[in-house]
């Protein structure tokens, strides 16, 4: 009796895995069938722009069907990300989530018009922009031991430069402050490009900046490149030794770019979207553009990507919460 009630729930098991087989398959091959709307939550031009623009012509080509990019600035990306999980969980709506959207933002501020954890479903880990320190006349410093040195010798400390209160860029400097016990000060911008002209003219000393923003400005001699907050040299910069080559091998930030869509998305559209993505990242053309930009090309799996924001989370969170930074 017990070997027939097996047979029969093996059956009855297989029939509906059978059943359920073509469907996923079904919505893969499908998918997407009209255009996608792309939602990136900063004016056009900066790093995630580029990055969705370049990755979106290679996808829309591949499944023959128009990647639409509208930018939604605002809020420190909570305008595009509140959209986004308010959209219909069917593929059709994703969103360019950086570190900001999906790490930094639900401690800085004590209300947040989405909950990254329960509206956003992770699709991949597209890019990651790595933070640069990089000085201007404003400082004699022309190494970061020199900076170090004087940042530590400054009785009323230095001023530095943001992309803005709570960037990646932000975050990373409070992150050297911290690690290297010195007194620095906060000045925030409207974004990257008028930061970098105030340390190139001299009126602030230093800021962390990604390559992607900060390239033109290294390449024209206008700031001077000290250290890198990342675990290897980076290729297009392979003079300047990173912290860790400094005593300092915490400080270690990126600017990470990620795809997310709503939360309840079908688990396979998510995975069909997974496929897609990695697959115009991983386009020659596209892979090489990407690093000439300044960008590091990733293209992981939904659950790595998963992985990586719960690590980044417990780290940035605690850094925050210790030096009590609010954005309210």
């Amino acid at each position: 009796m017990q070997k027939r009630l097996f047979t029969a729930s093996f059956l009855a098991t297989s029939l509906l895995w059978a059943a359920g087989a073509p469907t996923a398959a079904l919505a893969q091959d499908r998918f997407p069938s009209k255009n996608v709307r792309w939602i990136v939550p900063y004016a056009a031009g900066g790093g995630s722009d580029f990055l969705a623009r370049t990755i979106g012509q290679a996808w829309g080509g591949q499944v023959h069907q128009p990647i639409v990019v509208d930018n939604r600035p605002g809020g420190n990306t909570a305008i595009g990300a509140s959209e986004t999980a308010r959209a219909p969980a069917d593929g059709y709506t994703v969103l360019s989530a950086d570190n900001g959207t999906l790490i930094f933002n639900p401690v800085l501020y004590k209300s947040l018009s989405y909950n990254p954890g329960k509206d956003l479903a992770p699709v991949t880990l597209m890019g990651r922009f790595p933070m640069i320190l990089v000085a201007g006349p404003g400082t004699q410093a022309r190494t970061a031991k020199e900076f170090l040195a004087e940042a530590k010798a400054s009785k009323e400390g230095i001023n530095y430069a943001s992309a803005g209160a709570g960037s990646p860029h932000h975050l990373a400097m409070e992150l050297f402050k911290s690690e290297a016990g010195l007194k620095l000060t906060h000045a925030p911008y409207r974004g990257a490009a008028p930061a970098l002209a105030d340390v190139a003219g001299g009126q602030i000393p230093v800021m962390m900046v990604d390559l992607a923003a900060g390239a033109g400005f290294i390449k024209g001699g206008k700031v001077r490149p000290l250290a890198v907050a990342n675990a290897t040299r980076l290729p297009q910069l392979p003079d300047v030794p990173t912290f860790g080559e400094l005593g300092l091998p915490q400080v270690q930030a990126a600017a990470l770019v990620g795809m997310v869509a709503p939360a309840k998305t079908p688990a396979p559209v998510i995975a069909a979207l997974n496929k897609q993505v990695v697959a115009a990242i991983n386009e020659p053309a596209v892979k090489q553009k990407l690093i000439d930009f300044g960008v590091e090309p990733v293209g992981n799996t939904p659950e790595q990507f998963q992985a990586l924001i719960q690590s980044e989370s417990t780290r940035w969170h605690k850094l925050i919460k210790d030096l009590n930074i609010t954005l309210d």
